[in-house]
């Protein structure tokens, strides 16, 4: 009766972390297709490469050895952990206790597994320490800047302390197991840890196997409601993130505007197709006018803080913070979500991204160097954002600074940024 009870417990719990899961989910993606449509189905082999080199390999991460490694050591046993889920996930389901031992008996194999996954737990919990001791005691600037309010930085260490219960969950479980049958698994640390059991009786032993196998499940069930809410997300939006990233970003690229193109040519006696009549809004006021990936990106942040730390214009004291410009976005998305929720999917709250979420002074601080998108560890391009609403404020606003108006003038009447006519650009060199 009590495996009966256990049974009906597990299943309805997972599948009610299932379904909490998979709503959030379907609303994020019904946002990131608010979007324009971008075309990035192209050059599929160089971005199959891509998600395997920066998302499954974490090819940027290791710039910086220490903290990637760190990170290497959480990911590689978060992976691997997946398949002592599996069975907990079939022995929950069917009443069953260590299905790959007993029914499906994988011998030396399934004791070579989940020695491995034990092992990598150990490296993953000196990770997670050292992790929390970067962001709460040493206090890493990039974890504390001013867009990292309380917020942000309890999801960072709840995220952690959940590992931390998960690894404990996994060594209670095994070690009670082991101590219960007298070592036959032969697992590499549990084995180690048998003597701190020895003494308890078996009704202990059950008990704290029970509990072990509980705990480990409950706070990955948590994880799975939780995950859609989290900056965590990133685990699996860092897949088609890095696949669908824009494969010129190394050159700096920006993206023209045709209609402007249009405008160019006329000006430079170029022949060109008749404009449309069709009204054009130039940039993005709010997030349904950025691209897809744009969202994307904004739903794929992982909040480490690299683009900042790498941004002239933030370590210069400016108020710029390309990190705080994606975490912005999201929030505007959340919101914007939640606002339609309660009031249809046609409702407007009278808010925009622009000015109500980020300023102009952000804007106008940013020298589009492109240093943020070059360390994204996973593809992230704050510049489009950037440069998008910094569009919307000069070309639909008029919304510039005297000195940009300045040069803006020269290049429409001179053709270039100085205040000089053509014919005499090159007059300098008659003295050299």
């Amino acid at each position: 009766m009590a495996q009966i009870l256990q049974q009906i417990i597990f299943v309805a719990l997972f599948a009610l972390a299932v379904w909490l899961f998979s709503r959030k989910i379907r609303l994020i993606i019904q946002s990131i297709a608010w979007g324009k449509p971008e075309q990035r189905s192209d050059r599929s082999v160089e971005r199959w490469r891509n998600m395997l080199l920066l998302a499954f390999g974490q090819k940027k991460m290791f710039r910086n050895w220490i903290p990637a490694i760190l990170h290497f050591f959480i990911y590689a046993a978060f992976v691997i952990t997946q398949i002592e889920l599996i069975e907990i996930i079939i022995d929950g389901t069917l009443g069953i206790h260590r299905v790959f031992w007993n029914v499906v008996p994988l011998g030396g194999f399934y004791t070579f597994i989940i020695s491995f996954i034990e092992i990598l737990s150990v490296l993953a919990l000196v990770a997670t320490i050292a992790f929390l001791t970067r962001r709460n005691l040493l206090k890493v600037p990039r974890f504390w800047s001013r867009e990292m309010t309380a917020a942000p930085r309890n999801d960072a260490n709840l995220i952690l302390l959940g590992e931390m219960l998960l690894i404990t969950g996994i060594f209670t479980m095994n070690t009670a197991d082991m101590t219960l049958h007298n070592g036959e698994y032969g697992f590499a640390v549990s084995g180690l840890l048998m003597p701190l059991m020895s003494g308890l009786s078996e009704a202990t032993l059950h008990f704290l196997e029970r509990a072990g196998w509980w705990l480990h499940l409950l706070v990955v069930l948590g994880f799975i409601v939780y995950l859609p809410y989290s900056k965590h997300l990133h685990i699996l939006l860092a897949f088609p993130n890095a696949y669908f990233a824009d494969l010129d970003t190394t050159k700096g690229r920006m993206k023209h505007m045709p209609r402007i193109e249009q405008e160019i040519r006329l000006m430079l006696g170029q022949p060109v197709e008749a404009p449309s009549d069709e009204p054009v809004q130039f940039g993005a006021k709010d997030v349904q006018d950025l691209s897809w990936k744009s969202l994307l990106d904004a739903w794929s942040c992982t909040e480490c803080g690299r683009c900042t730390a790498a941004c002239p214009a933030s370590q210069t004291g400016k108020l710029l913070s390309p990190r705080k410009i994606m975490m912005d976005t999201r929030d505007r998305l959340e919101d914007k979500i939640r606002f339609r929720a309660q009031n249809g999917s046609d409702a407007d709250d009278g808010k925009t991204l622009l000015h109500d979420y980020i300023a102009v002074e952000e804007l106008r601080a940013c020298t589009t160097c492109n240093a943020c998108v070059e360390e994204c560890p996973v593809s992230i391009n704050p510049l489009n954002i950037i440069l998008d609403l910094r569009r919307f404020l000069i070309l639909e606003e008029s919304n510039s600074a005297e000195e940009w108006n300045l040069m803006f003038g020269n290049v429409e009447n001179n053709g270039a940024v100085w205040k000089m006519p053509a014919t005499d650009r090159a007059n300098w060199a008659a003295e050299v």
